[in-house]
């Protein structure tokens, strides 16, 4: 096959794509026998075209799938679509499309968008989540968890978005608006359907250990958002009433120092405990915080304000009173609702002790260096452990201790307990609005009066989502739109058979993204989620690529729902992903994050058009390591076609004199450094990919491709043959970066299939050990000169070569040597004076 001089990607891309697809190279299970690879990228959300940070996200994946099957694995690297939710639904609303239009129409786009990259998904297992055949299967969780107490239907103060008009998650709201629309958040309560996620907050806490390859940065953020705190219950009687205040704290040992306790402005015992002089100004103030949103008062900015109730509280330790106050700095629904205060041990305490003047009473005392004052005359709070002061029986004994003791007497005497509480809260998951997998509930009046709702049975699921006009019912405003369907609301008991009403809200697109990567295992499977044989063979992910954004919801959410599905028999393990890789940031030009919202996106397919594939998969990994951020740069770009231009001009150059050339002797000279070059480039990239380096390992390939142009022209057999040796394997080590330009260049010199299907090369390990090496020679410590010696060269004969360099030479004459050192392999130093 006779080679085109010049290099055009567009002539041969469309070609490579074609015949992987024919042949079917992609699709799992072709290796039954060989060990599995699952590898995975977090499947998009088809609400417009690509972007390159989509276009990164997906490459790094497809490096390691192309890597792993040229390894020798049965490789599973699916794709599908993340098709529910507000952005189909919003544009709707907006451009007068229904969503089932616009979530087809995007997907087309978008995966024609894909295939001209050449990703080599096994497109065989596509899934769509907004299709009937695999939301059945939302409803099929939700009624084996509702079995099982895992989901219930709960009354709370939900996160409700202004803009898309829907309760969010806890996970979904940032500085107290809308992560999605950001449109401002308020609290509202309302019912909802959430998952019982607390059942595994300890066992979700504790396996993060496990997770060996995970970024800590995202084992941090879930270990935070869980928030375990150890700490005791205590029960403040209310004076006057029978009734207590519980209050959680970590920090027992400081109760002796408690001089007032503080609850949320809605709290339920508020208005018994507030005296009638004080009511005025408590209901005012609880008004003013019930029209704030709890974001904005919790800020770190925010000031700490509070009014006084009236009512006392008595102190379980001590007997004595200590008042009540509401504040802005606790709500309701964390913790108990209730807090004691401390002043002289807790920072906020401290400050809110203050601008009141409340009582600052130090209870704790460190234990070396200097004691504090009394709390008139503390300056700050004391916040670390020590020694406990006027407190009882527990004087002088160190925090840790009393914690323990004082615990126990409260639970001795029926005033509480030792306890765990976590920050995270059960997963509010219904939502009020129309694209999105129904609820299969029903509600009947004569069967369940207390709305509680009755499962709709399994064999008539699914509960398909009805094809409504987008105008009329659309409108995202008032009840669900679902409750203004008639022939979707109206239905019949499954119990009396008699008239019912169905659950108008649907499940929160979470849901969807929970599980996807198990249907992925059998997307045709009819009889469960996907098929448990298919599970044991491919579970779990091993390698799985995505945005470090959804570290507390996606990333937290699926883990739940892994424990969920083996609690069912379906899945074989506790924890989805072996490996978790977050990539970077693709910025624009003007340093800020590339898409729609600053204008300066780059799609996909203007470099394709121009430039090709290989050049824009090429850029993305040379650009920077996987995990960091980037800034695109056009010149970049432009560098990275020129470099595969050298790819191809050099393949081209030597082709007719080194496809079919062999040579058995030895090889030495210009065909030993050739294949020097090679066998180096294959040993670094190698280990480049192992380590998650790519931008280092096309760095490598740039590097052999100069040092073959250095070579010159191979004349001798043996010079020709290694030429040849050379660009085989260099297009076979291009294949996980560039893998059209690597085809094409294999097949030019002899290859019979695509390179995917061949093995990953081995490098020759007497070829990358260089015969001579680069030592550094300093003065002291001043680097001098650069001299090459034999690599096996002792500390004498590098000496002899250091002393020999002319730079070397004037910087020690005339000086006396006071010492010579030798770090083999590297550098010498001559210390004179």
């Amino acid at each position: 096959m006779a080679m085109n001089e010049r290099y055009e990607p567009q002539s041969i891309e469309g070609k490579w794509q074609t015949r992987w697809e024919q042949e079917g190279l992609f699709r799992a299970g072709r290796r039954p026998d060989a060990p599995k690879k699952y590898v995975l990228e977090m499947l998009p959300y088809p609400s417009g075209q690509m972007h390159m940070g989509h276009v990164r996200n997906y490459l790094i994946g497809d490096v390691y799938a192309r890597y792993y099957q040229m390894r020798g694995f049965d490789v599973l690297h699916p794709m599908g679509w993340d098709a529910f939710g507000l952005p189909a639904e919003n544009a709707a609303i907006k451009d007068g499309v229904h969503p089932v239009i616009r979530t087809r129409e995007n997907i087309e786009s978008f995966k024609a968008e894909i295939k001209t990259l050449g990703y080599s998904y096994d497109w065989t297992r596509e899934v769509n989540t907004s299709q009937p055949e695999y939301y059945r299967w939302n409803q099929w969780f939700f009624l084996r968890m509702l079995e099982r107490g895992l989901v219930y239907r709960r009354f709370s103060k939900v996160n409700w978005c202004t803009g898309c008009l829907t309760v969010i998650a806890n996970e979904q709201v940032k500085e107290g608006r809308c992560e999605r629309c950001d449109s401002e958040v308020q609290d509202k309560e309302m019912p909802e359907w959430a998952f019982r996620i607390t059942k595994y907050s300890q066992d979700l806490l504790d396996a993060l250990d496990t997770l060996k390859e995970w970024p800590d940065r995202i084992t941090a953020a879930q270990r935070n958002w869980i928030g375990r705190s150890d700490g005791a219950e205590v029960d403040f009687r209310v004076q006057g009433h029978d009734a207590a205040l519980r209050v959680f704290t970590t920090r027992v040992d400081t109760l002796y120092g408690c001089t007032y306790v503080v609850l949320a402005p809605d709290h339920k015992l508020v208005a018994q405990v507030t005296t009638a002089d004080r009511r005025a100004d408590v209901d005012a103030f609880a008004k003013k915080m019930a029209a704030q949103n709890k974001t904005e008062r919790l800020g770190e900015d925010a000031e700490k304000e509070g009014v006084f109730t009236g009512g006392h509280a008595l102190n379980p330790v001590t007997g004595q009173p200590v008042p009540i106050w509401i504040a802005n700095f606790v709500v309701s629904d964390y913790g108990t609702g209730a807090v004691m205060s401390v002043p002289a041990h807790d920072a906020r305490d401290f400050a809110f002790a203050r601008k009141y003047a409340l009582p600052v009473r130090v209870v704790i005392q460190p234990a070396s260096g200097d004691k504090l004052g009394a709390g008139e005359t503390l300056e700050a709070a004391y916040t670390e452990d020590g020694v406990l002061v006027d407190s009882g029986d527990f004087t002088g004994m160190p925090s840790a201790e009393a914690r323990v003791k004082l615990a126990a007497k409260l639970e001795a005497q029926g005033q509480g307990k030792a306890t765990v509480t976590y920050r995270q809260k059960d997963w509010g998951f219904s939502r009020q609005r129309y694209w999105g997998t129904p609820i299969p509930i029903v509600y009947c009046e004569k069967c369940d009066p207390e709305r509680k709702g009755l499962p709709v049975p399994e064999d008539q699921l699914p509960v398909r989502l009805p094809d409504i006009d987008t105008q009329a019912v659309l409108t995202g405003k008032g009840e669900p739109p679902l409750a203004k369907v008639p022939s979707f609301i109206n239905t019949t008991c499954p119990k009396c058979g008699g008239p019912a009403r169905r659950e108008a809200e649907t499940m929160d697109t979470f849901v969807d993204s929970c599980w996807y990567f198990a249907r992925y295992l059998s997307p045709k499977y009819d009889a469960a989620p996907f098929d448990p044989k298919e599970g044991k063979r491919w579970l779990p992910v091993d390698i799985y690529v995505g945005g470090p954004e959804h570290g507390v919801m996606h990333l937290l959410y699926f883990r739940f729902w892994t424990r969920v599905m083996k609690l069912l028999g379906l899945s074989p393990v506790d924890e989805p992903v072996t490996r978790l890789i977050t990539q970077g940031i693709v910025n624009g030009a003007d340093g800020r994050k590339m898409g729609k919202r600053y204008g300066n996106g780059v799609a996909p397919n203007t470099i394709v058009q121009k430039y090709g594939a290989d050049t824009a998969r090429t850029y993305v990994l040379f650009a920077g390591p996987p995990e960091r951020d980037f800034d695109w740069s056009h010149e970049q770009v432009e560098g990275v076609f020129r470099f595969l231009k050298r790819v191809w001009t050099l393949a081209a150059t030597h082709h007719a004199s080194s496809a079919e050339a062999t040579h058995s002797g030895p090889y030495e000279g210009k065909a030993l450094e050739t294949r020097r070059a090679a066998h180096k480039c294959v040993k670094r990239v190698t280990e480049a990919i192992e380590r998650l380096s790519f931008n280092t390992a096309v760095a490598g390939v740039m590097e052999c491709v100069n040092a073959l142009y250095a070579v010159g022209t191979p004349e001798t057999p043996a010079e020709k043959a290694a030429m040849g040796e050379a660009m085989r394997l260099l297009a076979r080590i291009l294949t996980p970066f560039a893998p059209h330009i690597a085809d094409e260049l294999a097949e030019a010199y002899g290859a019979k299939a695509s390179t995917v299907t061949e093995a990953w090369p081995e490098f020759d390990p007497a070829l990358v050990v260089d015969d001579v090496i680069p030592y550094a020679v300093q003065v002291n410590g001043k680097l001098r000169a650069e001299v090459r010696v034999a690599a096996d060269a002792d500390e004498a004969a590098v000496r002899a070569a250091a002393e020999a360099d002319d730079k070397v030479k004037a910087a020690l004459e005339g000086k006396t040597l006071r010492k010579f050192v030798f770090v083999p392999k590297r550098l010498v130093n001559f210390v004179v004076g």
